[in-house]
Protein backbone atom coordinates (compact mmCIF):
# COMPACT_ATOMS: atom_id res chain seq x y z
CA UNK A 1 0.00 0.00 0.00
CA UNK A 2 1.08 3.58 -0.54
CA UNK A 3 1.12 5.44 2.75
CA UNK A 4 -1.14 8.28 1.56
CA UNK A 5 -3.76 5.98 0.05
CA UNK A 6 -3.73 3.78 3.16
CA UNK A 7 -4.17 6.82 5.37
CA UNK A 8 -7.12 8.07 3.30
CA UNK A 9 -8.71 4.60 3.21
CA UNK A 10 -8.48 4.21 6.99
CA UNK A 11 -9.96 7.64 7.60
CA UNK A 12 -12.94 7.01 5.32
CA UNK A 13 -13.65 3.47 6.51
CA UNK A 14 -13.52 4.56 10.15
CA UNK A 15 -15.83 7.53 9.61
CA UNK A 16 -19.51 6.39 9.83
CA UNK A 17 -20.61 9.57 8.06
CA UNK A 18 -19.17 8.26 4.80
CA UNK A 19 -21.46 5.23 4.77
CA UNK A 20 -24.40 7.47 5.66
CA UNK A 21 -23.47 9.75 2.75
CA UNK A 22 -23.48 6.76 0.36
CA UNK A 23 -26.80 5.44 1.67
CA UNK A 24 -28.32 8.91 1.58
CA UNK A 25 -27.26 9.51 -2.02
CA UNK A 26 -28.54 6.11 -3.17
CA UNK A 27 -31.81 6.59 -1.30
CA UNK A 28 -32.25 10.02 -2.91
CA UNK A 29 -31.10 9.31 -6.46
CA UNK A 30 -32.36 5.77 -7.15
CA UNK A 31 -36.19 5.54 -7.06
CA UNK A 32 -36.23 1.81 -6.23
CA UNK A 33 -34.20 2.55 -3.10
CA UNK A 34 -36.17 5.67 -2.20
CA UNK A 35 -39.20 3.41 -1.78
CA UNK A 36 -37.47 1.14 0.77
CA UNK A 37 -38.81 1.33 4.30
CA UNK A 38 -36.70 1.49 7.45
CA UNK A 39 -36.58 -2.30 7.80
CA UNK A 40 -34.48 -2.63 4.61
CA UNK A 41 -32.07 0.26 5.11
CA UNK A 42 -29.81 -1.62 7.59
CA UNK A 43 -29.07 -4.16 4.85
CA UNK A 44 -28.27 -1.36 2.38
CA UNK A 45 -26.05 0.27 5.00
CA UNK A 46 -24.16 -2.97 5.68
CA UNK A 47 -23.54 -3.58 1.96
CA UNK A 48 -22.40 0.03 1.53
CA UNK A 49 -19.90 -0.31 4.39
CA UNK A 50 -18.48 -3.53 2.95
CA UNK A 51 -18.29 -2.15 -0.61
CA UNK A 52 -16.59 1.04 0.63
CA UNK A 53 -13.88 -0.96 2.40
CA UNK A 54 -13.29 -3.33 -0.54
CA UNK A 55 -13.21 -0.64 -3.25
CA UNK A 56 -10.81 1.54 -1.28
CA UNK A 57 -8.63 -1.49 -0.51
CA UNK A 58 -8.36 -2.23 -4.25
CA UNK A 59 -7.23 1.38 -4.79
CA UNK A 60 -4.81 1.43 -1.86
CA UNK A 61 -3.14 -1.83 -2.94
CA UNK A 62 -3.30 -1.25 -6.70
CA UNK A 63 -5.09 -4.59 -6.81
CA UNK A 64 -8.38 -5.95 -8.14
CA UNK A 65 -11.59 -7.41 -6.79
CA UNK A 66 -10.92 -10.91 -5.45
CA UNK A 67 -12.95 -14.09 -6.08
CA UNK A 68 -14.52 -13.78 -2.62
CA UNK A 69 -15.65 -10.26 -3.48
CA UNK A 70 -17.23 -11.43 -6.72
CA UNK A 71 -19.01 -14.27 -4.93
CA UNK A 72 -20.57 -11.77 -2.54
CA UNK A 73 -21.64 -9.49 -5.37
CA UNK A 74 -23.22 -12.49 -7.09
CA UNK A 75 -25.07 -13.33 -3.88
CA UNK A 76 -26.36 -9.76 -3.63
CA UNK A 77 -27.56 -9.93 -7.24
CA UNK A 78 -29.35 -13.24 -6.61
CA UNK A 79 -31.09 -11.78 -3.56
CA UNK A 80 -32.22 -8.74 -5.54
CA UNK A 81 -33.61 -11.00 -8.29
CA UNK A 82 -35.57 -12.90 -5.65
CA UNK A 83 -36.99 -9.80 -4.00
CA UNK A 84 -37.83 -8.14 -7.32
CA UNK A 85 -35.59 -5.08 -7.17
CA UNK A 86 -34.68 -4.23 -10.80
CA UNK A 87 -31.09 -5.00 -11.78
CA UNK A 88 -30.81 -1.58 -13.45
CA UNK A 89 -31.55 0.08 -10.12
CA UNK A 90 -29.03 -2.11 -8.30
CA UNK A 91 -26.24 -1.27 -10.74
CA UNK A 92 -27.13 2.40 -10.68
CA UNK A 93 -26.84 2.32 -6.90
CA UNK A 94 -23.22 1.13 -7.23
CA UNK A 95 -22.44 3.87 -9.74
CA UNK A 96 -23.89 6.46 -7.33
CA UNK A 97 -21.82 4.93 -4.51
CA UNK A 98 -18.64 5.16 -6.61
CA UNK A 99 -19.29 8.86 -7.25
CA UNK A 100 -19.80 9.49 -3.53
CA UNK A 101 -16.58 7.65 -2.71
CA UNK A 102 -14.70 9.88 -5.18
CA UNK A 103 -16.19 13.00 -3.58
CA UNK A 104 -15.35 11.77 -0.07
CA UNK A 105 -11.73 11.03 -1.03
CA UNK A 106 -11.44 14.53 -2.50
CA UNK A 107 -12.92 16.07 0.67
CA UNK A 108 -10.68 14.08 3.03
CA UNK A 109 -7.50 14.50 0.94
CA UNK A 110 -7.70 17.81 -0.93
CA UNK A 111 -3.97 17.64 -1.78
CA UNK A 112 -4.02 14.11 -3.11
CA UNK A 113 -1.29 13.48 -5.68
CA UNK A 114 -2.41 13.40 -9.29
CA UNK A 115 -1.20 9.81 -9.74
CA UNK A 116 -3.31 8.70 -6.75
CA UNK A 117 -6.38 10.57 -7.99
CA UNK A 118 -6.10 9.04 -11.47
CA UNK A 119 -5.58 5.62 -9.91
CA UNK A 120 -8.75 6.06 -7.84
CA UNK A 121 -10.79 6.87 -10.94
CA UNK A 122 -9.30 3.92 -12.86
CA UNK A 123 -9.90 1.41 -10.05
CA UNK A 124 -13.46 2.58 -9.42
CA UNK A 125 -14.33 2.36 -13.12
CA UNK A 126 -12.78 -1.11 -13.41
CA UNK A 127 -14.51 -2.32 -10.26
CA UNK A 128 -17.92 -1.00 -11.31
CA UNK A 129 -17.47 -2.55 -14.75
CA UNK A 130 -16.52 -5.92 -13.26
CA UNK A 131 -19.27 -6.06 -10.65
CA UNK A 132 -21.83 -4.91 -13.23
CA UNK A 133 -20.95 -7.84 -15.46
CA UNK A 134 -21.02 -10.51 -12.75
CA UNK A 135 -24.13 -9.12 -11.04
CA UNK A 136 -26.11 -8.79 -14.27
CA UNK A 137 -25.26 -12.38 -15.19
CA UNK A 138 -26.21 -13.73 -11.76
CA UNK A 139 -29.41 -11.68 -11.68
CA UNK A 140 -30.45 -13.10 -15.05
CA UNK A 141 -29.62 -16.65 -13.97
CA UNK A 142 -31.63 -16.36 -10.76
CA UNK A 143 -34.56 -14.79 -12.61
CA UNK A 144 -34.58 -17.70 -15.06
CA UNK A 145 -34.41 -20.19 -12.19
CA UNK A 146 -37.35 -18.59 -10.42
CA UNK A 147 -39.37 -18.42 -13.61
CA UNK A 148 -38.58 -22.09 -14.37
CA UNK A 149 -39.99 -23.30 -11.04
CA UNK A 150 -43.23 -21.38 -11.03
CA UNK A 151 -44.62 -22.77 -7.79
CA UNK A 152 -41.40 -21.98 -5.95
CA UNK A 153 -41.29 -18.53 -7.52
CA UNK A 154 -44.82 -17.79 -6.28
CA UNK A 155 -43.95 -19.03 -2.78
CA UNK A 156 -40.85 -16.84 -2.75
CA UNK A 157 -42.98 -13.89 -3.85
CA UNK A 158 -45.37 -14.36 -0.92
CA UNK A 159 -42.47 -14.95 1.47
CA UNK A 160 -40.98 -11.63 0.38
CA UNK A 161 -44.33 -9.85 0.77
CA UNK A 162 -44.68 -11.23 4.29
CA UNK A 163 -41.14 -10.12 5.11
CA UNK A 164 -41.84 -6.59 3.83
CA UNK A 165 -39.29 -6.71 1.01
CA UNK A 166 -41.57 -4.73 -1.30
CA UNK A 167 -42.00 -1.15 -0.17
CA UNK A 168 -44.20 0.06 -3.01
CA UNK A 169 -47.12 -1.20 -5.06
CA UNK A 170 -45.20 -0.25 -8.21
CA UNK A 171 -42.26 -2.54 -7.43
CA UNK A 172 -44.65 -5.34 -6.51
CA UNK A 173 -46.64 -4.88 -9.72
CA UNK A 174 -43.46 -5.02 -11.80
CA UNK A 175 -42.38 -8.27 -10.17
CA UNK A 176 -45.81 -9.84 -10.56
CA UNK A 177 -45.79 -8.85 -14.24
CA UNK A 178 -42.44 -10.58 -14.76
CA UNK A 179 -43.93 -13.75 -13.27
CA UNK A 180 -47.05 -13.38 -15.40
CA UNK A 181 -49.44 -13.16 -12.43
CA UNK A 182 -52.00 -10.69 -11.18
CA UNK A 183 -52.31 -10.48 -7.42
CA UNK A 184 -55.77 -10.32 -5.84
CA UNK A 185 -56.73 -6.75 -5.01
CA UNK A 186 -58.72 -6.37 -2.84
CA UNK A 187 -57.31 -9.33 -1.03
CA UNK A 188 -57.53 -11.21 2.22
CA UNK A 189 -54.51 -12.68 3.98
CA UNK A 190 -55.35 -15.96 5.71
CA UNK A 191 -53.04 -17.39 8.36
CA UNK A 192 -54.01 -20.87 9.56
CA UNK A 193 -52.61 -23.39 12.03
CA UNK A 194 -53.60 -26.60 13.79
CA UNK A 195 -56.16 -26.06 16.54
CA UNK A 196 -54.30 -28.58 18.71
CA UNK A 197 -52.41 -26.38 21.16
CA UNK A 198 -50.41 -29.30 22.59
CA UNK A 199 -48.18 -29.72 19.58
CA UNK A 200 -48.57 -27.88 16.31
CA UNK A 201 -46.54 -29.56 13.57
CA UNK A 202 -44.67 -27.63 10.93
CA UNK A 203 -46.83 -26.91 7.91
CA UNK A 204 -45.35 -28.01 4.60
CA UNK A 205 -45.74 -26.00 1.39
CA UNK A 206 -47.86 -28.89 0.06
CA UNK A 207 -50.25 -28.57 3.03
CA UNK A 208 -50.58 -24.84 2.39
CA UNK A 209 -51.22 -25.55 -1.29
CA UNK A 210 -53.83 -28.12 -0.26
CA UNK A 211 -55.71 -25.51 1.74
CA UNK A 212 -55.54 -23.20 -1.26
CA UNK A 213 -56.99 -25.93 -3.49
CA UNK A 214 -59.78 -26.60 -0.99
CA UNK A 215 -60.78 -22.94 -1.10
CA UNK A 216 -61.05 -23.16 -4.88
CA UNK A 217 -59.91 -19.59 -5.39
CA UNK A 218 -58.05 -19.95 -8.67
CA UNK A 219 -59.31 -18.25 -11.78
CA UNK A 220 -61.00 -14.93 -12.31
CA UNK A 221 -57.82 -13.40 -13.73
CA UNK A 222 -55.95 -13.33 -10.41
CA UNK A 223 -53.38 -15.67 -8.88
CA UNK A 224 -53.74 -16.56 -5.21
CA UNK A 225 -50.53 -17.43 -3.36
CA UNK A 226 -49.72 -19.92 -0.61
CA UNK A 227 -46.65 -20.57 1.52
CA UNK A 228 -45.68 -22.16 4.83
CA UNK A 229 -44.16 -20.34 7.78
CA UNK A 230 -43.23 -22.74 10.55
CA UNK A 231 -46.42 -24.20 11.99
CA UNK A 232 -48.64 -21.91 9.92
CA UNK A 233 -49.96 -21.73 6.39
CA UNK A 234 -50.22 -18.27 4.85
CA UNK A 235 -52.49 -17.61 1.88
CA UNK A 236 -53.06 -14.46 -0.16
CA UNK A 237 -56.58 -14.72 -1.59
CA UNK A 238 -59.32 -12.65 -3.19
CA UNK A 239 -61.26 -10.81 -0.50
CA UNK A 240 -64.40 -12.90 -1.04
CA UNK A 241 -62.50 -16.03 0.05
CA UNK A 242 -62.90 -14.91 3.66
CA UNK A 243 -66.45 -16.30 3.56
CA UNK A 244 -65.36 -19.85 2.73
CA UNK A 245 -62.20 -19.93 4.87
CA UNK A 246 -63.85 -20.95 8.19
CA UNK A 247 -65.33 -24.14 6.74
CA UNK A 248 -62.07 -25.10 4.99
CA UNK A 249 -60.17 -24.64 8.25
CA UNK A 250 -62.76 -26.55 10.27
CA UNK A 251 -62.52 -29.57 7.96
CA UNK A 252 -58.78 -29.74 8.73
CA UNK A 253 -59.07 -29.15 12.44
CA UNK A 254 -57.37 -25.80 11.99
CA UNK A 255 -58.04 -22.33 13.26
CA UNK A 256 -57.03 -19.06 11.67
CA UNK A 257 -57.16 -15.32 11.25
CA UNK A 258 -57.99 -13.36 8.11
CA UNK A 259 -56.98 -9.74 7.45
CA UNK A 260 -58.53 -7.83 4.57
CA UNK A 261 -58.19 -4.13 5.37
CA UNK A 262 -54.58 -3.46 4.36
CA UNK A 263 -53.19 -2.41 0.98
CA UNK A 264 -50.92 -4.62 -1.13
CA UNK A 265 -47.80 -2.78 0.01
CA UNK A 266 -48.71 -3.53 3.64
CA UNK A 267 -49.04 -7.31 3.44
CA UNK A 268 -46.26 -7.59 6.02
CA UNK A 269 -48.39 -5.53 8.41
CA UNK A 270 -51.40 -7.75 7.72
CA UNK A 271 -49.34 -10.88 8.40
CA UNK A 272 -47.98 -9.47 11.65
CA UNK A 273 -51.50 -8.60 12.80
CA UNK A 274 -52.79 -12.09 12.03
CA UNK A 275 -49.81 -13.89 13.55
CA UNK A 276 -49.96 -11.80 16.73
CA UNK A 277 -53.70 -12.45 16.98
CA UNK A 278 -53.16 -16.22 16.82
CA UNK A 279 -50.39 -15.91 19.40
CA UNK A 280 -52.49 -13.97 21.91
CA UNK A 281 -56.16 -14.86 21.37
CA UNK A 282 -57.72 -16.80 24.27
CA UNK A 283 -59.05 -20.28 23.54
CA UNK A 284 -62.68 -19.13 23.75
CA UNK A 285 -62.10 -16.68 20.88
CA UNK A 286 -61.89 -19.66 18.51
CA UNK A 287 -65.02 -21.55 17.54
CA UNK A 288 -65.57 -24.15 14.80
CA UNK A 289 -66.97 -22.39 11.80
CA UNK A 290 -65.65 -19.00 12.91
CA UNK A 291 -62.37 -17.29 12.14
CA UNK A 292 -60.58 -14.39 13.78
CA UNK A 293 -61.02 -11.23 11.74
CA UNK A 294 -59.20 -7.95 11.32
CA UNK A 295 -61.40 -6.50 14.07
CA UNK A 296 -60.39 -9.29 16.48
CA UNK A 297 -56.74 -8.77 15.56
CA UNK A 298 -56.92 -5.04 16.26
CA UNK A 299 -58.67 -5.60 19.60
CA UNK A 300 -55.91 -8.03 20.60
CA UNK A 301 -53.23 -5.60 19.38
CA UNK A 302 -54.85 -2.82 21.43
CA UNK A 303 -54.92 -5.01 24.54
CA UNK A 304 -51.25 -5.89 23.98
CA UNK A 305 -50.30 -2.23 23.54
CA UNK A 306 -49.13 -2.63 19.97
CA UNK A 307 -48.83 0.75 18.19
CA UNK A 308 -50.52 -0.54 15.02
CA UNK A 309 -53.89 -0.53 16.80
CA UNK A 310 -55.61 2.82 17.33
CA UNK A 311 -58.75 3.03 19.48
CA UNK A 312 -60.87 4.80 16.89
CA UNK A 313 -60.04 2.15 14.27
CA UNK A 314 -60.92 -0.64 16.70
CA UNK A 315 -64.29 1.04 17.30
CA UNK A 316 -65.02 1.32 13.57
CA UNK A 317 -63.93 -2.23 12.76
CA UNK A 318 -65.89 -3.95 15.51
CA UNK A 319 -69.08 -1.90 15.52
CA UNK A 320 -69.35 -0.95 11.86
CA UNK A 321 -72.86 0.48 11.19
CA UNK A 322 -73.71 0.14 14.88
CA UNK A 323 -71.61 3.24 15.57
CA UNK A 324 -73.94 5.37 13.41
CA UNK A 325 -76.02 7.88 15.42
CA UNK A 326 -79.20 6.35 13.99
CA UNK A 327 -78.40 3.09 15.80
CA UNK A 328 -78.01 4.69 19.21
CA UNK A 329 -80.93 2.70 20.63
CA UNK A 330 -79.18 -0.55 19.66
CA UNK A 331 -75.92 0.59 21.20
CA UNK A 332 -77.81 1.50 24.36
CA UNK A 333 -79.44 -1.95 24.47
CA UNK A 334 -76.02 -3.57 24.05
CA UNK A 335 -74.52 -1.42 26.82
CA UNK A 336 -77.26 -2.27 29.30
CA UNK A 337 -77.21 -5.96 28.36
CA UNK A 338 -73.46 -6.14 28.97
CA UNK A 339 -73.84 -4.27 32.23
CA UNK A 340 -76.69 -6.40 33.60
CA UNK A 341 -75.66 -9.74 32.17
CA UNK A 342 -79.10 -10.84 30.97
CA UNK A 343 -81.72 -9.86 28.45
CA UNK A 344 -84.51 -9.85 31.05
CA UNK A 345 -82.62 -7.54 33.40
CA UNK A 346 -81.64 -5.23 30.54
CA UNK A 347 -85.28 -5.11 29.37
CA UNK A 348 -86.42 -4.03 32.83
CA UNK A 349 -83.83 -1.25 32.97
CA UNK A 350 -84.87 0.04 29.56
CA UNK A 351 -88.61 -0.48 30.18
CA UNK A 352 -88.83 -2.82 27.19
CA UNK A 353 -90.48 -6.17 26.66
CA UNK A 354 -87.79 -8.91 26.83
CA UNK A 355 -88.59 -9.88 23.24
CA UNK A 356 -87.97 -6.30 22.13
CA UNK A 357 -84.60 -6.36 23.88
CA UNK A 358 -83.69 -9.68 22.24
CA UNK A 359 -84.72 -8.28 18.86
CA UNK A 360 -82.32 -5.38 19.38
CA UNK A 361 -79.54 -7.81 20.27
CA UNK A 362 -80.26 -9.74 17.07
CA UNK A 363 -79.95 -6.46 15.18
CA UNK A 364 -76.56 -5.94 16.84
CA UNK A 365 -75.53 -9.36 15.50
CA UNK A 366 -76.85 -8.52 12.04
CA UNK A 367 -74.94 -5.23 11.88
CA UNK A 368 -71.65 -6.36 13.43
CA UNK A 369 -71.52 -10.09 12.81
CA UNK A 370 -70.90 -10.47 16.56
CA UNK A 371 -73.16 -12.31 18.97
CA UNK A 372 -73.36 -10.49 22.33
CA UNK A 373 -74.07 -13.84 24.02
CA UNK A 374 -70.63 -15.19 23.03
CA UNK A 375 -68.01 -14.33 25.73
CA UNK A 376 -65.24 -13.31 23.31
CA UNK A 377 -67.48 -11.38 20.96
CA UNK A 378 -69.19 -9.70 23.90
CA UNK A 379 -65.75 -8.56 25.11
CA UNK A 380 -64.84 -7.11 21.72
CA UNK A 381 -68.20 -5.34 21.52
CA UNK A 382 -67.77 -3.98 25.03
CA UNK A 383 -64.29 -2.63 24.24
CA UNK A 384 -65.45 -1.06 20.98
CA UNK A 385 -68.61 0.54 22.39
CA UNK A 386 -66.58 1.90 25.34
CA UNK A 387 -64.13 3.47 22.90
CA UNK A 388 -66.85 4.93 20.70
CA UNK A 389 -68.79 6.27 23.67
CA UNK A 390 -65.65 7.81 25.11
CA UNK A 391 -64.70 9.41 21.80
CA UNK A 392 -68.20 10.79 21.44
CA UNK A 393 -68.16 12.26 24.91
CA UNK A 394 -64.73 13.74 24.31
CA UNK A 395 -65.81 15.34 21.06
CA UNK A 396 -68.92 16.74 22.73
CA UNK A 397 -66.80 18.22 25.52
CA UNK A 398 -64.41 19.76 23.01
CA UNK A 399 -67.33 21.25 21.11
CA UNK A 400 -68.83 22.67 24.31
CA UNK A 401 -65.51 24.16 25.29
CA UNK A 402 -65.17 25.84 21.91
CA UNK A 403 -68.68 27.31 22.29
CA UNK A 404 -68.16 28.60 25.81
CA UNK A 405 -64.48 29.49 25.79
CA UNK A 406 -61.74 28.26 28.11
CA UNK A 407 -63.24 29.74 31.25
CA UNK A 408 -66.70 28.26 30.77
CA UNK A 409 -68.27 31.63 29.80
CA UNK A 410 -69.86 31.88 26.38
CA UNK A 411 -67.63 33.75 23.97
CA UNK A 412 -68.88 36.98 22.47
Amino acid sequence: MTSQREHVMKGLVDDPRVVEAIVGAVHEQVPAYAALDGSRLPEVRAIAAWALERLLYVWATDGALEPADLRRFRGIAAARAADGRPVQAVLRAYRVAAAVISDQVAAHAPRLAADDAFALARHLLNAVDTLSEVMAAEYAAMSEHLAGDREQALRVLLDDLIAGRHASVGALTDRAARLGVQLPDPYCLLVGESADATGRPHITPDAAAGLLAALGERGGGVTPLATARGSRAVLLLPAKAADSAPEALRERGWRGCVISGESLDRIAVAHRLAADALDTAPAHAHHPGRILTEADAHVLALLAGHPAATPDRVGRLVLGPLAHPGQRHLLEALTVYIGTGSANAAARVLHLHPQSLRYRLRRVLDLTGRDPRDPWQRLTLDIARTIVTGLGEGQAADSAQRRTGRGGVRSV
